[in-house]
Formats: structure tokens, sequence, C-alpha cells
């Protein structure tokens, strides 16, 4: 398009349908979505789907390095680097929930994160109510199989004499 002004209108225009199939694409298909326009004039239109530019640009360069095959031995410490990096960081967020989970470090916690962990913590109590609560009719089970053999006996005994 020769126009200025008629190319910026179609960019503008052709831009917010892409931007918009996007979303759908990432919401109907539940697909993770990086867009990312650099207009001529160089200003940045970016989407990304609900999991974030930077952890969709992580997979993907992930999977370009694995795609290429045979990694170099520079690229592929890189690749381990990174993997430690985020297992590092799932085993720091694990500590910090079990910690939440009993009682240590709330301050700064929103009321809805505060009612998940009470749930969360509710949950646990009735599953090991549950629990307990199995294991002592198991006892209580075992405990009358003992008192009945127990009698058996006597009553076996009281007879012979």
């Amino acid at each position: 398009i020769d126009n200025t002004t008629n190319r910026q209108v179609t960019f503008s225009k052709r831009r917010g349908g892409l931007m918009k199939k996007a979303r759908e694409l990432a919401i109907l298909c539940d697909a993770d979505l990086a867009l990312i326009v650099f207009s001529s004039t160089g200003r940045l239109y970016d989407f990304a789907s609900s999991s974030g530019m930077e952890a969709i640009l992580e997979r993907y360069q992930e999977a370009k390095e694995e795609h290429c095959g045979v990694l170099n031995p520079t690229s592929e410490a890189k690749l381990w680097q990174r993997e430690v990096t985020t297992l590092r960081r799932q085993v720091q967020n694990l500590h910090h929930n079990n910690r939440q989970l009993l009682g240590e470090e709330l301050s700064g916690t929103t009321v809805r994160d505060l009612q998940f962990l009470v749930n969360q913590v509710e949950m646990s109590l009735h599953s090991i109510r549950k629990r307990k609560e199995q294991v002592m009719a198991a006892e209580i089970h075992e405990l009358n199989q003992k008192r009945d053999c127990l009698f058996r006996r006597k009553i076996s005994n009281l007879t012979r004499s």
C-alpha cells in the first residue's frame, strides 16, 4: 500500500483482527499463544495467553533447542541451567506453600488466598479424620476378634474341665 495513511489504517484494522483471532484461538482451543507485532514505526504490540509471554517464549526456546537435535555444549548447559532454575523455583514455592499451611509466613496474604488456605486445611483435616476412623475401626475389629477367640478358648477350657 503506497499511501502512508492508508497503510497505517490497514495495519490498525488487521492488527486488531489478528489480536482478536489470537485471543479466540487461545480461549477456544486452550492453546498457549504469544503474538508479537512491530509496526513500521517500531511500536510494539503483543498478546499472550494466560500462561504469559515469558513462559511461552521460554517454552519456545526450549522446544527450538530440542528440535535442533544435537545441542552444542553451551546450549545444553543453558538448557540444564534453566531446568535447575525452574526446579529450584518450584521447590521454593512448595516450601512457601507448606509454611503457609502450617500458619507461617501469612503477612501480605490476601483474603482470597487465606480462604484458599482455610479450605486446604479443612480438606486435609477431613482426610486425616477419615483415615483415623478407618484405622480405629480396623483396630476395634481386630480386638473384637481377639476377644471372641479368647472367649471361645475359655468356653473350650471350661467344657473340658
